[in-house]
């Protein structure tokens, strides 16, 4: 695949870099339609989206880079061409969600319901962003043959994508995105639910993509490591078991407590 959508002036405008792009702008936009239903102000969502993914990319580059410290402590440039791929989404969660924390605290909004408003959006972010890898040729699984992929009901366009220095390997960015736009719509589902809690939202995100992270990471070949062990699906482990704790711990509030759309319940 060519990672180059258009060269303007000189310069290489990558599919990566445009697909992250439109990412943020539907994430914007989900994230500011959902808030305007409890009244948040405009101005406030839009600041903290702002600050979220700006520092989220950077928690993405961070992430990446420690864990690929032998490659970039001899590469220090590189570390900032972040248009070449190598942003780590664990780190980006982070990264945006510390963002988030800092920023609700200073105008007294409940961060855990900027969280629910905000992960259905930052999951299909995600279901889009990972298009940007099948154009890099990366983020792929194990090698493999034309017949499986076929017997996959995986599109031809993709198997001719993964088909990399004359070998073909599992698309497992494929699998991801489409888990991640199923969460898309499980997430809007639930979060209408009229007993759903502040926090609620959010940990089944986790949950979900934790799941799915999971499994299709034990096919990858590019994995980050911690030891002998793939750093994602640690993560995932324990973020799961988190999301899981807090729900229980959320619901032995009482049935009519603390629900996500009590359309008064915005402040801290």
């Amino acid at each position: 695949m060519n990672p180059v959508l258009v060269t303007l002036f000189g310069i290489d405008i990558k599919w990566y870099s445009v697909l992250i792009l439109i990412g943020i702008l539907i994430g914007f936009y989900l994230t500011n339609k959902e808030a305007h239903k409890f009244k948040i102000n405009k101005e406030d969502i839009f600041n903290m989206l702002f600050y979220a993914v700006l520092f989220g990319i950077i928690g993405a580059r961070i992430y990446y880079v420690l864990f690929n410290l032998a490659y970039y402590r001899y590469n220090l440039l590189e570390i900032f061409a972040i248009w070449n791929g190598g942003l780590a989404i664990h780190g980006g969660l982070i990264g945006g969600a510390l963002a988030i924390i800092i920023y609700s605290h200073q105008k007294h909004l409940n961060f855990l319901k900027i969280f629910d408003i905000c992960v259905p959006a930052v999951i299909l972010a995600q279901a889009i962003g990972r298009w940007g890898n099948f154009f890099n040729s990366e983020a792929h699984g194990f090698a493999t043959t034309y017949t499986t992929l076929k017997n996959m009901l995986i599109p031809e366009f993709i198997i001719k994508g993964m088909y990399i220095n004359g070998i073909y390997y599992l698309p497992t960015f494929y699998f991801e995105s489409l888990w991640c736009l199923l969460g898309f719509i499980i997430l809007l589902i639930i979060r209408r639910l009229k007993y759903i809690k502040i926090g609620d939202t959010t940990c089944i995100y986790l949950m979900w993509y934790s799941v799915g992270r999971f499994f299709i990471e034990a096919w990858r070949t590019d994995s980050l490591m911690l030891g002998g062990f793939k750093i994602a699906q640690i993560i995932s482990i324990i973020l799961f078991i988190s999301a899981l704790g807090f729900i229980i711990y959320n619901h032995h509030k009482g049935k009519y407590t603390n629900l996500y759309n009590d359309i008064n319940e915005k402040r801290l």
